[in-house]
């Protein structure tokens, strides 16, 4: 097909750049057009197609892109912000970033470059989850005038290697209550004899079992009734269909930054 995007995907050799570039291989409106790694990659120069087990494409892992691109997707490490924002800024290739844990001076790069290019950027890329970040975010609405009675508490599992913790979706969740319900205080477990639990708090619980792919709930609890809001991701794919699905957006966007609210018309 001639009017397929192109598509790149960094850090391509990863767990999740793996599955974005069989996925990309796989859908017929997207065409695989580069792979990339960091310079000292052991993967430098093989197939892409062959390292993700999608059989030979043609597209050798590189640590420049060279070619033409109509969307960067990014799903690398923080370390790799700088080397792919500069050219994707440079160049104004629409650039989604699906790589969390930067720093605020990170972010005000990524703030900077997307004033000169569109740029997708949020907490979790899964469709299911943004979703349910709306519906947490209309409960909380309609439960603030009763927020002196309404206990929240967020759980979220993940697998054996993730190394931190809570998760920024657990995180962002949170945040999302704070600003529709007002509570200051964020408290990260609790052990010992912390006593009566306060009114004005947000609790955090982090389970880290096998290989869980993320899994959510948060909790509204309230004297006589307690709301559960669940979401469960099967299997890494779920990330990845809404990374694809965020490149598809943002290549007919201008420059900006935009999230998967966005994305999903929320």
């Amino acid at each position: 097909m001639t009017d397929q995007l192109r598509i790149a995907v960094n850090g391509a050799a990863g767990r999740m750049g793996q599955r974005i570039a069989a996925l990309t291989i796989g859908d017929p409106e997207l065409q695989l057009a580069a792979a990339l790694e960091y310079a000292g990659s052991s993967r430098l120069g093989e197939d892409a197609g062959e390292v993700c087990g999608a059989g030979k494409c043609g597209v050798a892992i590189t640590a420049e892109l060279s070619d033409r691109v109509d969307a960067v997707i990014d799903f690398s490490v923080p370390e790799a912000l700088d080397s792919i924002l500069s050219v994707c800024e440079e160049r104004r290739i629409p650039l989604v970033i699906a790589t969390t844990g930067y720093t605020d001076e990170q972010r005000e790069k990524i703030a900077s470059a997307a004033q000169s290019t569109p740029i997708v950027m949020a907490p979790s890329m899964s469709l299911a989850v943004n979703i349910v970040m709306k519906l947490v975010e209309d409960a909380a609405r309609a439960l603030k005038e009763n927020a002196d009675g309404v206990d929240v508490e967020i759980i979220e599992r993940h697998h054996r290697f993730k190394e931190d913790a809570p998760s920024g979706t657990a995180l962002h969740f949170g945040k999302i209550v704070a600003e529709q319900m007002g509570q200051p205080n964020h408290v990260h477990g609790r052990s010992g004899r912390p006593g009566k639990r306060p009114r004005n708090e947000i609790g955090y619980h982090a389970l880290r079992t096998g290989d869980n792919v993320g899994e959510h709930t948060i909790v509204f609890g309230m004297m006589g009734e307690t709301i559960d809001i669940t979401v469960r991701g099967h299997t890494r794919d779920s990330y990845a269909y809404g990374a694809l699905a965020a490149a598809k957006f943002i290549v007919a966007q201008g420059a900006g930054m935009y999230n998967m609210k966005d994305v999903l018309g929320l």
